[in-house]
């Protein structure tokens, strides 16, 4: 059975609450009749009621951008995965490349935000992706194998059946250049291929990776027509209803 794509949009630190109103007004009239696809909006924490009450009834889910792996505790400015359960979440998003580049997050706190995201029943899209540097090296394989392999540790098969990839190549990301369908197939096959290891065959096969990195109306198409990409995360383009529309609905 194909594995149905889930099309997510992060919107970094971009937008209000009343802004997020204005989102849903326009974006879910242009989606009300998809249903090929998963939808996913993570907007800020300050957005997460807004657009839970306005996506209300649609065929659209809201995520976090991020969650601490403690259930509650002294860690000013963190949001637990209760929080996020209890305002209405069903999906957040671990280890993005912006965490990891200016807020220190290891592959380690990557593994404990993960399993404390399917302790509690949220969808959890984790990422991984190789920075410019490694790629140029020819160090791809190794970082995604080594990212892979410390965010899927001591997760049993039958506790990360929600789980969600999503592959950014961190030099793609906001800066117009798109890994082309290709080289994004290939590291897909091999984050499969881990996932084989950690979780078995069958697993794997079921498993949906995302592509992330500078996503749009004009690329998706492309990507999407690739059968190791199961969806993608939209940073940018997904912050105007018309053109996260268009991506949706390719």
């Amino acid at each position: 059975m194909a594995r149905k794509k889930l099309i997510a949009a992060n919107w970094k630190m971009y937008k209000n609450p009343d802004q997020t109103h204005e989102f849903f007004h326009d974006f879910l009239p242009l989606v009300a009749r998809h249903d090929r696809d998963e939808i996913v909006v993570c907007p800020p924490f300050v957005d997460l009621c807004a657009a839970v009450e306005s996506a209300k009834g649609s065929n659209v889910a809201i995520g976090a951008q991020d969650m601490h792996w403690e259930k509650e505790g002294a860690y000013t400015g963190e949001v637990s995965s209760s929080m996020l359960l209890a305002v209405g979440c069903t999906h957040v998003i671990i280890g993005h490349s912006e965490r990891r580049q200016y807020f220190g997050e290891t592959d380690d706190i990557v593994n404990l935000k993960l399993k404390a995201a399917l302790e509690a029943g949220l969808i959890p899209i984790v990422c991984v992706g190789e920075v410019l540097e490694e790629r140029e090296a020819g160090l791809t394989e190794d970082v995604l194998r080594r990212q892979c392999l410390r965010a899927f540790h001591a997760v049993s098969s039958k506790k990360a059946g929600k789980l969600v990839v999503a592959y950014e190549p961190v030099w793609a990301i906001g800066t117009g250049k798109t890994a082309t369908p290709q080289m994004a197939a290939d590291s897909h096959s091999l984050i499969r291929g881990e996932a084989t290891k950690a979780f078995g065959k069958q697993f794997a096969e079921n498993l949906r990776i995302l592509y992330g990195g500078s996503v749009k109306p004009e690329n998706a198409k492309s990507l999407m027509a690739e059968e190791e990409i199961d969806g993608a995360l939209v940073g940018g383009a997904s912050l105007h209803a018309k053109s996260f529309a268009a991506i949706v609905m390719y």
